[in-house]
């Protein structure tokens, strides 16, 4: 079962190197990973949702796993975490041009925007709301952060040359944190 899964999402990232995803078939996929198309649709519904999974398993793998993130460590340093996960990005920025960008996968970043909404809930609980939020409940203020956060990474991937992975992490941090980004 996850052997499976791994093939299919080593096939989808490899064929996302070569190809927009929209150009990408589940027979594509299945045929790259050498499976039927049956057993593709045993474990993923389409390529949106395998690709949202390949994407967290490379991160996972390289120790960038977002949902490690914790806002305990003060809203004045950008956690390390983060750091690793800008430069994961970055070593890997054709594909999530093509996963985030204007013609991306919805699933990706509606899962990427769940985890920083859940990661800014906990930092305005730990810091407090800042006052361009007050008023807002907890949830839309936090959904406000994970906006702007997936707007800073999609700008930040939008820009040639691509400015250092460090960079984007801070202004994502800040973005988050309310604190302002080191220059």
């Amino acid at each position: 079962m996850l052997r499976t899964r791994r093939l299919l999402q080593d096939a989808l990232i490899s064929l996302a190197r070569e190809r927009s995803l929209d150009e990408i078939s589940v027979a594509d996929v299945a045929e790259r990973a050498t499976v039927n198309r049956s057993t593709f649709y045993q474990h993923y519904p389409d390529t949106d949702t395998l690709l949202a999974d390949a994407l967290d398993a490379q991160a996972a793998q390289v120790g960038a796993d977002l949902t490690d993130i914790h806002p305990g460590v003060g809203p004045e340093q950008t956690p390390e975490i983060l750091v690793r996960y800008a430069t994961h990005v970055a070593e890997n920025v054709a594909l999530y041009r093509r996963a985030l960008g204007e013609h991306g996968s919805p699933v990706a970043v509606a899962r990427l925007r769940r985890r920083i909404a859940a990661l800014a809930c906990e930092g305005l609980e730990l810091h407090g709301i800042p006052p361009a939020l007050a008023g807002m409940p907890l949830p839309i203020a936090a959904a406000a952060l994970a906006g702007s956060v997936i707007g800073v990474l999609v700008a930040w991937l939008e820009r040639d040359p691509l400015p250092a992975a460090e960079d984007a992490a801070a202004w994502a941090w800040s973005a988050v944190s309310g604190w302002p980004a080191r220059d």
